[in-house]
């Protein structure tokens, strides 16, 4: 450390960049500088921490990704994105041969930019209709999640409840029709 003038200790402080170039005809101040640097800790001790941090982990944690339920109802559609549902299927028989997503996208989203607000308002109402379904489903879902529910209906669809319920009031009235 007494060869190293302190103008030499500042510059490699100030200027990192410049421990990475060769120093020219002191080659040892780069060595005296960094022993200096690291508070005269030989390599032996470094070896050694990097060891413990090895074994305690320590920066290795992967990021854990949240597991999505697939019993939560999806989003709804935006009013383009059910305009796009009936516009793909158009475009694919005017242009059977196109294979490109590409092409469709933006040949969708040039016609969805060129329409005007009533034609685009049959597509509004849809969305509308989809995202009021899909208010009651979420809360039903949060409700089901926050209480437990009742397992047994939420397993089946709306149609086969329904004719649960139908097949019920049939029986029913036959019942009450050999009394």
């Amino acid at each position: 450390m007494a060869t190293m003038s302190i103008a030499m200790m500042l510059l490699f402080i100030f200027f990192p960049c410049l421990d990475n170039l060769p120093t020219t005809g002191l080659p040892h101040v780069k060595g005296e500088f960094k022993a200096a640097m690291k508070g005269g800790k030989a390599k032996a001790d470094t070896s050694k921490t990097d060891a413990r941090l090895k074994k305690k982990g320590a920066g290795t944690r992967k990021a854990t990704k949240k597991v999505k339920d697939p019993n939560k109802p999806k989003r709804p559609p935006s009013a383009f994105f059910v305009f796009m549902e009936e516009f793909r299927q158009q475009y694919k028989e005017k242009h059977p041969t196109n294979k490109s997503v590409a092409a469709v996208g933006k040949a969708g989203g040039d016609k969805w930019k060129s329409m005007s607000d009533a034609e685009k308002a049959p597509f509004v109402a849809k969305a509308e209709k989809r995202k009021a379904e899909y208010t009651k489903d979420i809360a039903a879902y949060n409700k089901r999640l926050a209480g437990g529910g009742n397992d047994d209906e939420s397993d089946k669809s709306k149609s086969e409840v329904n004719d649960e319920e139908n097949e019920d009031e049939e029986s029913g009235e036959d019942e009450e029709g050999d009394d």
